[in-house]
């Protein structure tokens, strides 16, 4: 069947960054790495929100500066963190301040080393709080292992009571 258009899931999304409320509450993103169309949307709502913008993970920069390279975007406006004590550091401040970024990060299938699924299992530190939200700006790719992996991990962040926006996506 045919794909919707972008610009719907550019108001799905718009619709949970803006619409819902989220003061006082860790705001973190996440969509397909090589979907730029989409990280930009996040950003620029991002930037309406008054939030820092984070983006955290290897595959979200390697498809970033591919973009930046061939003059796509430039995403001047989000500070890239790609390696393990740097997030960590970034992490800590975030909990400080938790109403002033937006995390976009890599994990929307719930891949084993991608930065929301290190996060959930415990081995970044950051502690998710009650109604913090997660947006999740993709589908799970329906294979096996990302159909559990994906379960796994929307069942332990149900049970911290984080608020789960899932299949914000076209």
């Amino acid at each position: 069947r045919k794909t919707p258009s972008e610009s719907v899931a550019r108001e799905m999304l718009k619709d949970v960054m803006l619409g819902v409320e989220n003061n006082g509450k860790a705001l973190f993103a996440t969509c397909f790495a090589s979907h730029i169309a989409r990280l930009k949307s996040m950003i620029e709502f991002g930037k309406k929100l008054d939030r820092k913008i984070l983006i955290f993970g290897r595959s979200m920069d390697k498809y970033i500066r591919a973009a930046e390279d061939v003059k796509l975007v430039d995403f001047k406006d989000g500070q890239r963190v790609v390696y393990g004590r740097k997030i960590e550091k970034k992490l800590k401040q975030v909990e400080k301040d938790r109403d002033k970024y937006l995390i976009i990060c890599t994990g929307g299938q719930a891949e084993p080393g991608a930065i929301l699924t290190r996060i959930t299992r415990g081995d970044l530190h950051f502690k998710f709080m009650p109604e913090d939200h997660i947006i999740f700006s993709n589908k799970v790719i329906p294979v096996e292992p990302n159909i559990e992996n994906r379960a796994k991990m929307e069942k332990t962040l149900t049970k911290r009571n984080v608020r789960l926006f899932t299949d914000i996506h076209v």
